[in-house]
């Protein structure tokens, strides 16, 4: 079973992301048994089907696809997934953004794909709450990267005042 960082502690993933093989359509695709997070597609070609299991969903969007999609049905999110295809690819922090503070989504926020430790202390303030860390780095050295700064300036999804009114309060 593999690992991520969910509310700064490293715990047991109990999801499956679901990746479409190539040449698989939304329609075609197997979906999962267990708690699976699906691609946008999917969810978008086969809702009904999905909410007829009964069981938590999640799903992902990828960099290119924005929350608006989503936005009539967070209330069926255990979790959203927001993927970073690529370490320089910063649309996922919006993403994130607008998903907390425009959209009001309240369940986990995860962080996939090229995920490394130092984004997270970033990822966190945009309002993600959990990190798959790539496969290939040491997740417990990652989870460091929640607390590589012990002060932040500026407002943001986990700090909504500025450094200047914390310190005149």
């Amino acid at each position: 079973m593999s690992r991520i960082i969910k509310n700064g502690r490293i715990v047991d993933d109990t999801w499956q992301v679901l990746k479409p093989a190539e040449g698989e359509t939304p329609e075609s695709v197997a979906l999962e048994n267990e708690d699976c997070i699906v691609p946008l597609a999917v969810w978008q070609a086969r809702k009904n089907e999905i909410l007829a299991h009964q069981r938590p969903i999640g799903v992902w969007l990828d960099s290119g696809e924005g929350p608006e999609a989503i936005a009539d049905d967070l209330d069926h999110f255990t979790v959203i997934a927001v993927n970073f295809p690529k370490f320089a690819d910063g649309r996922g922090y919006s993403t994130a953004r607008l998903l907390r503070e425009r959209f009001g989504f309240q369940g986990e926020l995860r962080a996939i794909g090229d995920v490394l430790q130092d984004q997270l202390y970033f990822m966190k303030r945009c309002g993600f709450d959990a990190y798959a860390v790539r496969p290939d780095k040491d997740i417990d050295a990652a989870l460091a990267g929640l607390t590589d700064f012990s002060e932040s300036y500026q407002t943001a999804v986990d700090q909504p005042q500025p450094l200047f009114r914390r310190r005149s309060a």
